[in-house]
Parts: structure tokens; C-alpha cells; sequence
């Protein structure tokens, strides 16, 4: 029988009062919240889910918002819930469900993207990372780079080369990276923020059991894409529901400052936060029809909607909050610390907001990347010549 939204409401209220969150810690509170099928309700009974549309999940995430929970995905593992979870769940083995699905979602066991290098970003098909087959296990060498939270991370989802004489999209297997490893060195990359929540990541003879790879060997492609396309819903979802996320600082900076602008200065910048409050209303409005449409475990190209306006909203969020903050807004309260963020997006400060906005629109891929999804995968347009198509990787000048 269906579970109603109010059944799905119960549910999770319930969850609230046998496991208090404010008196238990975050691993036995989300613990019994996947146990309860409250964790991904759009996932099978028994991993976490219900079997629901992915769209419910925003009910049980309202409550819990209203209970003022505060073990928030995004801070929890959000490469690992947005991103992992997903991977594993479709393309695993029952082994891998049981041992990772659960450690994800309440955070125990961190899961970093191990995809970009130094000379491929956008580029992802043509890396030239390279695993090379020895009896059970895969040898691999190579250099990751814009890796969020490696340092944190206890497993990474890594694509590598494992056949270069094949075209570059066929030659690719995806695996399990134990990140403490022998041979795994993760090395911070510091933002203009002053933090480091990217790194590069160096691969050395490192060795990784075939049992540890997600799909057939050289479908590594195909698993990527269950990944990039969960990562743009994750990226661009929202959080904090109506009038949340970024554009609650914007409301809030704007009742704290507006007295202070003049009577032409406050009618400009009224009319400017009012359409920024709109069009994030849209977003999240859109994203609420994304996830109806969506089916109930997968994460279609229709994502990339969300990533694509999210990036370029976020920005203009807090381009706005700098022009109220003034001539204050130049000054970057915390200074420049140079130290490891233990969560990304972390700043409280409106200039740390600000200066991390900036990677919105490369992180996850950029925005050009995602005209390219929308207007191909969605729309049907035609799409970019690929004179490399079917050559072997081998054979691609460089």
C-alpha cells in the first residue's frame, strides 16, 4: 500500500521523538533515520528507502528542518550522500550496499570524487590516469586535482584508464578507492578564501582488488555518468526549502542595512533583492518538479537545469549582499587563515560567501558544460563535432 505524505509526515516525527537529535549524536540519530527509510525514501526498503518518488524526500527533510535538526546532509558527507549513495546503489554489489550505503548517510565513513586532472577537467573521458591488471588486483598511477574533502575522505570514486587502445569513452573502469591505501598522497589546494576543502590527489602503484570496481571493467564511462548527473541534482537540489539557502543571508543582510541606504540607493537595491528572491523561488520550485519527474532512483540530465541556474543565481546572491555590505564588503573578517575547511561551503562570513560563490560555476561542471547537457540531452539540439569519437585514446595527438 502507498505511503501517504502524511503517513511519510508521521513517520518522521515519530523517528524525532523515539530518537531525540538533540540528545543523541549524529551517527545513532541518522542511523535509526536509515533504518526507518527516511534516509533516501526513493531507495529500496531495507537501504535506506521506501520506494518512494524522490520528490517526498522533501517532506521528511521539512520536518526535520522545523525540529531544527542539525545534522544536515550538505555538512554531513555531501559528496558521499549526493554523489556515492547513488553510484553504489545502482551500479554495486549487495556487499557494497551493505557495507557502504548506511556509513554514507550517517557520515562515519566520508566519500570524496576522484574524476578531474591536471590536464582534463571539462575533458573527463580523455584522462590519462592509467590501472594496468595484475591477477585480482588493478596497479594504478596518476594525479587527481579539485578533489573536495580527499583529505577527510575514507573512500573515493575513482575513474581511471584501464584500456588505452580503445576510444576514450570505452576505455575507462570505475572503482572503490580506499583512500588510506598505500601509495594514496592527498596534498590541499588553498581557495581564495583562505581555505582548503579541494586537493590534489596522487596515485602511486596503488593497488585496489577488481572486486572493488563498480560495473563491468571498461563501462567506467557509463558508471561516471550516474555520478555527474547525481552530483548536478545534489549541486543545484537547494536546502532550507522557501526562502532558504543563500537567499535567506541576501533577506537578512537586506532588514539589517536597508535603513542605512539612502531613499534612490534603497528603491534600487529593493527592486534587486525582490527579483533575486523571485528567481530563487523558481529554482526551487523547478527543482521540486525535477524531482516528480525524475525516476525514483535515477538522476536524468533535466538536473543540470538546477546546477546550471543555481551556479549563476548564487553569484548574483551574493554580488548583492556585497553591494549592501559597502565599502565594509572589501574587508574579509577572518582574514586569510590558510587552513583545512572541514565542511565545504562554510563560511559565515558574507565576503567568504561571496569569494566561494565564484567556484559555482566551474565545480561539478561549468556552466558551459551544462548549455551543452541542456541543449543536447534535453532539448535535442544538435551536438558539438567530435572528430575523436572512434579513435583510440592511444592514437589522440597530444
Amino acid at each position: 500500500m502507498a505511503i501517504t505524505d502524511d503517513e511519510l509526515k508521521q513517520r518522521t516525527e515519530a523517528l524525532i521523538e523515539e530518537v531525540d537529535p538533540h540528545a543523541n549524536d549524529q551517527y545513532t540519530f541518522r542511523g535509526a533515520q536509515y533504518d526507518a527509510g527516511l534516509a533516501f525514501v526513493h531507495f529500496p526498503e531495507g537501504k535506506g528507502g521506501l520506494g518512494l518518488s524522490r520528490s517526498k524526500q522533501s517532506i521528511v527533510d521539512q520536518v526535520l528542518r522545523d525540529a531544527k535538526v542539525p545534522y544536515h546532509d550538505l555538512m554531513v558527507n555531501p559528496i558521499g550522500i549526493g554523489m556515492g549513495a547513488p553510484v553504489v546503489l545502482n551500479h554495486g554489489t549487495e556487499e557494497m550496499h551493505e557495507k557502504h550505503l548506511k556509513k554514507i548517510f550517517t557520515g562515519e565513513d566520508i566519500w570524496c570524487q576522484l574524476f578531474s586532472e591536471p590536464t582534463h577537467g571539462s575533458d573527463v573521458a580523455g584522462i590519462p590516469s592509467r590501472a594496468i591488471r595484475d591477477g585480482d588486483e588493478w596497479l594504478v598511477n596518476g594525479q587527481k586535482v579539485w578533489t573536495t574533502l580527499a583529505h577527510l575522505s575514507n573512500y573515493g570514486m575513482l575513474l581511471t584508464r584501464t584500456n588505452p587502445d580503445t576510444p576514450k569513452h570505452k576505455g575507462l573502469s570505475y572503482f572503490i578507492l580506499d583512500m588510506h591505501s598505500p601509495g594514496v598522497e592527498v596534498r590541499p589546494l588553498y581557495q581564495i578564501t583562505g581555505e582548503a576543502e579541494f586537493n590534489e590527489v596522487f596515485l602511486t602503484d596503488v593497488r585496489i582488488a577488481d572486486n572493488q570496481r563498480l560495473g563491468d571493467e571498461g563501462d567506467g564511462w557509463r558508471v561516471a555518468i550516474t555520478t555527474l548527473m547525481n552530483e548536478r541534482v545534489a549541486l543545484g537540489g537547494g536546502s532550507g526549502g522557501k526562502g532558504g539557502g543563500p537567499i535567506r543571508t541576501l533577506i537578512n543582510l537586506w532588514n539589517t542595512k536597508k535603513d542605512e541606504l539612502g531613499e534612490h540607493d534603497r528603491k534600487v537595491m529593493r527592486d534587486q533583492v525582490a527579483d533575486l528572491w523571485i528567481k530563487a523561488e523558481i529554482l526551487r520550485l523547478t527543482n521540486q518538479r525535477a524531482k516528480v519527474l525524475a525516476k525514483s532512483g535515477d538522476a536524468g540530465p533535466g538536473g543540470s537545469v538546477g546546477k546550471l541556474f543555481s551556479a549563476e543565481l548564487n553569484q548574483k546572491i551574493f554580488e548583492t549582499c556585497m553591494s549592501l555590505e559597502g565599502a565594509e564588503g572589501m574587508l574579509h573578517p577572518a582574514g586569510y587563515p590558510m587552513v583545512r575547511s572541514e565542511e565545504a561551503h562554510g563560511s559565515s562570513f558574507v565576503s567568504g560567501q561571496f569569494l566561494r560563490s565564484r567556484a559555482n560555476t566551474i565545480e561539478g561542471g561549468t556552466s558551459e558544460i551544462m548549455r551543452n547537457i541542456l541543449g543536447e540531452r534535453v532539448l535535442g539540439l544538435p551536438g558539438d563535432v567530435r572528430v575523436d569519437k572512434d579513435v583510440a585514446w592511444s592514437e589522440i595527438p597530444r
